[in-house]
Formats: structure tokens, C-alpha cells, sequence
């Protein structure tokens, strides 16, 4: 007898189940087998950077002559974190900007490697004690901005002078041998800012500037006498700094005229006379520094009505009477010293005496009472204006307070003499 067609075969459900169960282990084996990559018939092997550099190849040719590594294209924004930058001219690239940076004692300065660099607009130098050699002219013409800082070991005023289209210049940390500012200055009429700081400068401060200079940065040079009235000439001009050098006499009345000013410092001279009441106009004003000086008189009070003012320090001259300034001004200020003015003091009912001044509180003449303590003395030209009890009661305990090995000894000895009175008073109760 045949058996009917439903009993002679499996169900499919059950027929599916077994597959899944037997081939899966199998099929996710092969799935997750990595495949090789298939190649690219375009793929080509990369290129080398340099043989697709942009930059023009005597420039190229320069930047090796400089011992400058040129793997990269100089010209990519990547290359030299960003020490290079190229204009976008055809068919090559040229360099407008060049930073040397930490050289080593195998860089050397090339007249031809500089001749080929004639495109160059700015070109700085950084940490770079190289000898100093004589610049092409055409580089010479197109160069708009020159930084020098600790390098080229020695320079003269008038190896910087050739420089006469600069906008922008900057010599810090290097010795320039010249009578003064006015050698290298005289045919610079392009200039926006003047930095010749630490640099041994001697002479006088011209007596001429160009109208358009906005910066100027003198400090740490040995220039001596007056500050002459063309500087206050300069409506434009943002920062003058001529601290650490030997000026003396009075500061023009005009300074107030330079409206602009965001920036003053006439700190470590020999200026003399009252602080210029015209100082009041130069409302912008944010950093004053007229330090270690023999300014004389008292503190205008108009000074604190500057309210842009962030930076004040008077300290070190032969100011003298109350100061006028109240504690909300004071505290508003980065940094604050009034200190080494041995005749100026506070009104002790208008400033704490937590405020770390460096001056004394006045008597009832407006005179100073008693020496500063050295508490209240400034270690540093930083502002210290915390007035809470905490850090001016530890002073004040380390200073004057008992020791505390001291006084724990005390304790000790008077707790044994308590104990031993008490056990002979015990013994004189336990014989009654």
C-alpha cells in the first residue's frame, strides 16, 4: 500500500530549522573571513611632496641653500607651521613671509639665497644667533615688516636703516651699535610701529617720528635727556613705552594730546616734577606706569575718574599727601602700587587697612602716622587687594602671636601641676 504524499515527507518548517541550525555556523564563518582589498586600476603610487611644490624653484633652491628642510611644499598651510607664506602668482608660487625660528649653528645667512628671496614682504627672526650680512637691495625694497629678536648677534644703526619701506619693525634682546634712534629712523617715513627694546640703544630720542606710528617701544636702552614735544605730536599713537633708560626733566604738559594712548610707561627714569594734569584727556588710557622716578607733588585726583584704567603704578618717587582714591577703584585695578613714597598716606576711614597699600595711614594733618609695616609693604608690582580677615590674621599670627611649641609646653607643665595638686589634696582626705 503507498503511503500518502503528506506522510511521506518532512514538514518544510521542520526541513528549514535543520538548514538554519547545520549551515549557519558555516555561512557567518566565510562572512566574517576578511577579504583582501581589491586594487584600484587607477591607484598609483603617492608622489613626493617636493616634486609637486608650487614655490618657484629658485626660491626653492634658496630655502635649502638655508638649511631649511623643503620635503613639503612650503607654500601647503601645513608646511613649517605656518613659517612660510606664498602670494598666488602663475605659473609658480613665491614667498611673501619667512620665519626662522630656533636656528642652529649651521644656518647661515646667503647674499645670493636672499637675492632669490627678493619677494619676501615680512621676514622674521627668532632665536637665531647667525652673522648679519648685507641685504640685497631688492629685498631691501620690498620688505614691510622686520623682527629681529635674539638674533643676528650684533647689528649697526646703519645696517637697519636700508631698511626704508618697513611699516613695521622690531629688534628686541640684540646689541645695535648707533649714536642713536635717529640714524636708523631718518628715511623711515612708512612706519606704523617701533620696537628697538633691549638693545643697548644710546643717544637721544629723535626729534622727528612719522605721523602714522601708532607703537613705540624704546624701554631697557641707555637714551638720555628729555622727551621731546614732536613724540606728543602723535595723535595716532596707541602705546609709548620708554621705561628702563636714563631720560630725565619734566614730562611735556602736552603728553595729554596723544588722545589715542592705551598704553604709558616712563617707568625706571629720572623724569622729575608733578604727574601732567593733561593726562585727564586721554580717556582710554589702561596701563600707567610712572614707577621709580622723582615724580614729586600729590596724585591728581582725576585719576580716578579714568575709568578704562587697569594698570596704575606710582610707586617709588617723592609723591606725597592723602591718597585720593577710594576702595571700589582700587579694587577694580589689576594691578595697584603706590608703595616707596615715604610722604604719602590713606585715610584709614575711607580704605581698610587689610589693602595692602605699602603707605601709612595719615594723622589727623594728612600726614603719614607711622612707617608701613612690612606687611603691608609690596613684594611685587601684582595686585593684592584681598581685604578678608583670613590671610591678614595669619601674617599677623606667625609674626607677633606666641610660638606654638611654646605654648604647648605650657599646657603640658600646668596640666602635671594641676594632676600632682590634686592627688596630694586626694592623699590629705584619704588621711582624715
Amino acid at each position: 500500500m503507498m503511503r500518502a504524499p503528506s506522510e511521506s515527507a518532512p514538514p518544510p518548517t521542520l526541513a528549514v530549522l535543520f538548514i538554519f541550525i547545520f549551515l549557519f555556523p558555516t555561512i557567518a564563518t566565510c562572512q566574517s573571513k576578511p577579504q583582501p582589498p581589491t586594487p584600484s586600476p587607477t591607484s598609483s603610487p603617492p608622489s613626493s611632496p617636493s616634486s609637486s611644490s608650487t614655490l618657484d624653484p629658485k626660491q626653492l633652491r634658496a630655502l635649502q641653500s638655508l638649511n631649511i628642510p623643503t620635503s613639503k611644499d612650503p607654500c601647503s598651510k601645513s608646511a613649517f607651521h605656518n613659517a612660510t607664506t606664498c602670494d598666488n602668482s602663475k605659473p609658480f608660487r613665491h614667498l611673501i613671509s619667512l620665519t626662522l625660528s630656533n636656528c642652529s649653528s649651521y644656518v647661515a645667512l646667503s647674499f645670493t639665497a636672499l637675492q632669490s628671496l627678493s619677494t619676501l614682504q615680512t621676514l622674521n627672526l627668532l632665536n637665531c644667533p647667525v652673522t648679519p650680512i648685507r641685504f640685497p637691495p631688492e629685498l631691501t625694497s620690498s620688505l614691510r615688516t622686520f623682527t629681529c629678536i635674539n638674533s643676528l648677534r650684533k647689528v649697526s644703526g646703519v645696517w637697519l636703516s636700508q631698511l626704508q619701506n618697513l611699516t613695521d619693525l622690531a629688534v628686541t634682546n640684540v646689541q645695535v651699535k648707533a649714536s642713536g634712534p635717529y640714524v636708523i629712523l631718518a628715511h623711515m617715513d612708512k612706519l606704523k610701529t617701533l620696537t628697538i627694546s633691549n638693545a643697548n640703544l644710546t643717544g637721544f630720542l629723535p626729534g622727528h617720528l612719522h605721523s602714522d606710528l601708532t607703537h613705540i617701544d624704546f624701554s631697557g636702552n641707555k637714551l638720555k635727556g628729555t622727551i621731546p614735544s614732536s613724540i606728543t605730536m602723535l595723535s595716532g599713537l596707541e602705546s609709548l613705552n620708554l621705561s628702563n633708560n636714563n631720560l630725565s626733566g619734566e614730562v611735556p604738559a602736552t603728553i595729554g594730546d596723544l588722545t589715542s594712548l592705551t598704553t604709558l610707561s616712563l617707568a625706571s627714569n629720572s623724569f622729575s616734577g608733578q604727574i601732567p594734569g593733561s593726562i585727564s584727556s586721554v580717556s582710554g588710557l589702561i596701563h600707567l606706569d610712572l614707577s621709580s622716578n622723582q615724580f614729586n607733588g600729590t596724585i591728581p585726583k582725576f585719576i580716578s575718574q579714568m575709568k578704562s584704567l587697569r594698570h596704575l603704578n606710582l610707586a617709588n618717587n617723592n609723591l606725597r599727601g592723602v591718597l585720593p582714591f577710594n576702595q571700589n577703584f582700587i579694587k577694580n585695578l589689576d594691578v595697584f602700587n603706590v608703595g616707596g613714597n615715604s610722604n604719602l598716606c590713606y585715610n584709614h576711614s575711607v580704605l581698610s587697612s587689610n589693602l595692602k597699600l605699602g603707605i601709612s595711614p595719615c594723622d589727623k594733618y594728612g600726614m603719614p602716622a607711622s612707617p608701613p609695616s612690612k606687611d603691608s609693604s609690596y613684594a611685587d608690582d601684582s595686585s593684592d587687594y584681598n581685604d578678608s580677615d583670613g590671610s591678614s590674621n595669619q601674617k599677623k599670627g606667625h609674626h607677633s602671636g606666641p610660638n606654638k611649641f611654646v605654648l604647648g609646653v605650657a599646657i603640658a607643665l600646668s596640666s602635671i601641676v594641676f594632676l600632682i595638686v590634686f592627688m596630694i589634696m586626694c592623699a590629705k582626705c584619704c588621711c582624715r
